[in-house]
């Protein structure tokens, strides 16, 4: 009872004053003490307030926003502009054609392409949400049988479903991501058959789709998959259209690295972006505005890292912890940065209440020791 990230902040006092909430979650472990009646005694605020490590004040300018690890009752809602079209919740996934013989899967959470061709179909990632529904959803669209499979990298959330397929197939991917499924030894993610460094064309004959590998930002190994035809970029867990990206630039082995792979999708003659998440395909609108908000991010943590002085405001007994005196001075750098953030980004990205934290806490990382 006494971890304060169980505590629920409710709504209407997570989004008041800031001060008001934080004192509260702060006070949460006395809170829940006495009301189940757990302690005998009752400490007043004065004492708590006199002992070391006892709950404080928040850090100047906080955050209304909720910091991680706190819960609270209503997050913001999803704004139309990041809302895709409806799933038949009895089929439990949706189709939606991009251009001849080329589809998109979705339970608008989750993503994957399927590409026709004159011998079969091509599944571009086999998710572990859709495994269930691809065959039929093949079925739907051609009466012949599954010829390839195109992994965007190793990660199991997208390619976790791939032995629910049945028997297998030519499995195409990059040598990272070959190497990092031999190390992972998953079985339900069968080892790529094909495997290229840098480019990799799969010629089908009615249908071509190019391959293409452009280093390391979501992880070793995640490939750009462009169908030229069509015009569509498949490119996984890098733009999210209408939203705040996931946590941590989407857990981005390398930010600088996914900053600059962004920066090469804009540049990209394509017409339709496929993300591998949310609810709908992406626009080059939409790739526009994600770079404009990393670019604002950078922007208002580089202007935090610069103007928060280490130290300031900590108690002086522990000046001589240096883990308390990062963690406080990194703290604070987030907070700023949140602050700068959302006055612009909240009304504009679905999420952005959810991790908005997470990115303020990458990008000083990133900026600070990278």
């Amino acid at each position: 009872m006494s971890d304060t990230k169980a505590f629920i902040v409710p709504a209407r006092l997570a989004r008041a004053t800031s001060k008001s909430w934080l004192q509260l979650l702060l006070l949460a472990p006395a809170l829940l003490s006495v009301a189940s009646c757990s302690m005998g005694s009752k400490a007043s605020a004065a004492e708590a307030s006199a002992t070391q490590g006892a709950p404080g004040e928040p850090y100047p300018n906080m955050p209304a926003i909720a910091p991680i690890g706190v819960r609270i009752g209503k997050y913001r809602d999803v704004p139309p502009s990041a809302q895709g079209p409806a799933v038949d919740p009895k089929k439990g996934y949706r189709l939606q054609e991009l251009g001849r013989g080329l589809y998109l899967i979705t339970d608008n959470a989750i993503q994957s392409m399927l590409m026709v061709h004159d011998k079969g179909v091509v599944v571009l990632d086999a998710p572990q949400a859709l495994a269930a529904h691809i065959p039929q959803a093949v079925a739907e669209i051609s009466d012949k049988p599954i010829t390839h499979v195109i992994y965007s990298h190793s990660h199991a959330d997208h390619i976790g479903g791939m032995k629910a397929l049945g028997e297998q197939r030519t499995i195409i991917a990059h040598e990272e991501t070959l190497r990092l499924l031999k190390r992972d030894a998953d079985p339900n993610r069968p080892l790529p058959t094909v495997t290229f460094a840098d480019r990799y064309t799969l010629d089908l004959g009615s249908q071509v789709l190019e391959l293409s590998y452009h280093g390391n930002a979501h992880e070793p190994g995640n490939i750009f998959i462009y169908a030229h035809e069509q015009r569509v970029l498949m490119a996984i867990d890098l733009v999210f259209p209408g939203w705040m990206p996931w946590r941590r630039f989407a857990v981005a082995e390398d930010v600088n690295g996914y900053f600059a792979q962004i920066e090469e999708i804009q540049k990209l003659p394509w017409d339709t972006f496929v993300g591998g998440h949310v609810a709908r395909v992406g626009t080059r609108a939409d790739v526009d505005t994600q770079l404009e908000f990393l670019r604002d991010i950078k922007q208002a943590a580089t202007t935090a890292l610069a103007t928060t002085k280490l130290g300031e405001g900590l108690n002086p007994a522990d000046q001589q912890n240096p883990w308390a005196v990062f963690d406080n001075y990194i703290d604070r750098v987030a907070a700023q940065c949140v602050n700068t953030m959302t006055p612009k980004w909240a009304p504009k990205l679905a999420g952005f209440d959810v991790y908005i934290w997470d990115q303020c806490y990458s990008m000083e990382q990133t900026l600070r020791i990278e």
